[in-house]
């Protein structure tokens, strides 16, 4: 055999993979080979691939059980690691991590995206004295997303396990998209657990993609299949720019859907009555525009990213039918990540307001709710992206602070027609000023009172007066608030903004 055949030789042999038999097991899951995964991911082939022959001299570790390298998504260069679960479960062996930081590091110097395909076992605890200790050891990695977050997206496609510390992979990246039924993440497996403080549960209660992405938060976006998880990653890449230091690019614009309602039509006249804000939101950004993150988590606030006129904008949005769209813990976590991914990426963002304000009682308090509020609050004053907030129904209490209200520095508070900017709504306020006069007065007589003190609550709230006083900077007619908003975006991405002069904040965290 010449040199070329044997190296021709090795070459195939590596790209296989691991054994046949794990193969048939990842087939029968429905999982993809690692390499096939890529395929599907980038435009074409890979266009580099780094320490392919590592631990070639290994028959049983081809490419050391991950592959790395750069390829093009959308046009768009990205860095990859792809563990190959074929290989010892994609377990981690010192080459294995000398790989994962050295793309890294290439990421880092390129300043382009890092994206993570996570199906591992983690730590080979053979290998343990080679790749955990060290200071190229595992947590080096870790380090090192540390140090490219905010500065290029870090995107984790989990498909498999992410188990022990490798469970850190996906909790340093912007967005975990995580395959139902597969992905999973956890400190401890069931049987440690079970072993060490007596708990018997499920991987799935434990750490499946079901209870992540809906319980827990630390994953973004729930799919069925890892087709979808690769076409939602293309998708979402393709709204942020390659780092920071760059704005996303513009693509053509298209028009909003044809709707037989109108946002008018949308937005009930009773301020407690609750509708869609997906309908709102459709009818203002591009059309098949929205790219929703953490749909199933905290769903009484909206996020996620859009086009409006072609331009990547951020939204943040209240959700009346869900809990009437009242800020709990989790869905002020929610905001402050969302609002500082699109911050650090110089992603615009809107704040679309129908918010009583932040829930009470002693359940939230005890869940910390002050602390967790005042972190959405920091996230949203210190983002220094262009920012407009639109009061669409009503804007009450700390709610309105939250949600970029006039005191934050929006570049402008519009408000619809249909606005109401209070401490409270007129019930709740009537109630706390005249509860003694009401209980004072015969029944029959108490609810014309309340009516009458209810409206000249309302006067005194009337959007047109917050206006004049320039507590809003407009009231716009609904139908023209896509209008509007391009308009604006246009003049405000020209903005220079620093927040202040500091090392950092200290972070109510």
């Amino acid at each position: 055999m010449s040199y070329i055949e044997e190296f021709k030789q090795r070459v195939e042999e590596i790209k296989k993979g691991g054994q046949e038999k794990y193969h048939q097991k990842n087939e029968e899951k429905g999982k993809l080979f690692v390499r096939k995964r890529l395929e599907l991911l980038f435009d074409d082939e890979i266009d580099v691939e780094d320490a392919f022959f590592a631990n070639c001299m290994d028959d049983s570790l081809p490419s050391d059980g991950v592959v790395t390298g750069i390829g093009q998504i959308g046009g768009q260069s990205v860095c990859v690691m792809a563990n190959d679960s074929t290989v010892k479960a994609g377990s981690w062996g010192k080459r294995t991590v000398e790989k994962i930081i050295r793309i890294q590091e290439t990421a880092e110097k390129l300043e382009i995206p890092m994206l993570y395909l996570v199906d591992s076992a983690g730590a080979r605890i053979t290998d343990q004295i080679e790749m955990f200790p060290g200071r190229r050891g595992a947590g080096r990695i870790f380090h090192n997303q540390i140090k490219l977050s905010g500065r290029v997206p870090q995107v984790c496609l989990l498909f498999g396990p992410s188990a022990a510390g490798g469970a850190y992979i996906p909790a340093f990246c912007d967005i975990v998209v995580m395959v139902e039924g597969n992905a999973s993440m956890y400190l401890g497996s069931p049987r440690m657990a079970e072993k060490v403080i007596g708990e018997k549960v499920s991987l799935e209660e434990m750490g499946g993609a079901q209870m992540h992405c809906s319980v827990s938060g630390c994953g973004d976006v729930l799919v069925k299949s890892e087709e979808e998880a690769i076409e939602y990653t293309k998708k979402y890449i393709g709204y942020f720019p390659a780092n920071f230091r760059n704005k996303p690019n513009v693509v053509d614009s298209k028009e909003i859907k044809a709707f037989e309602k109108s946002i008018t039509d949308l937005i009930p006249e009773n301020q407690n009555a609750p509708f869609n804000m997906y309908d709102f939101i459709d009818r203002i950004i591009d059309e098949d525009s929205f790219c929703e993150v953490k749909k199933k988590f905290a769903p009484e606030l909206i996020t996620g990213l859009a086009r409006v006129n072609g331009k990547s904008v951020g939204i943040i949005a209240n959700q009346p039918r869900m809990k009437g769209g009242v800020l709990f813990p989790d869905s002020a976590d929610k905001a402050a990540k969302f609002i500082q991914l699109c911050d650090a990426f110089n992603i615009p963002l809107l704040f679309l307001m129908d918010i009583p304000g932040f829930m009470i009682g002693t359940k939230v308090e005890r869940a910390g709710i002050i602390r967790h509020g005042a972190k959405m609050l920091a996230a949203m004053s210190e983002a220094t992206v262009p920012k407009i907030s639109v009061v669409v129904r009503k804007a009450y209490g700390a709610g309105l602070y939250a949600m970029a209200g006039p005191a934050f520095e929006p570049d402008c508070c519009i408000a619809l027609p249909t606005a109401q900017i209070a401490v409270m709504g007129p019930e709740a306020a009537v109630n706390a000023v005249y509860a003694n006069k009401i209980a004072e007065l015969p029944e029959e007589d108490r609810p014309a009172f309340i009516k009458e003190k209810q409206e000249e609550y309302k006067d005194n709230i009337d959007i047109y007066r917050l206006a004049s006083e320039m507590v809003v900077d407009a009231i716009v007619e609904p139908e023209k608030l896509r209008d509007e908003l391009i308009s604006r975006y246009n003049i405000y991405e020209k903005k220079n903004a620093t927040f202040t002069e500091r090392k950092h904040g200290v972070y109510p965290v």
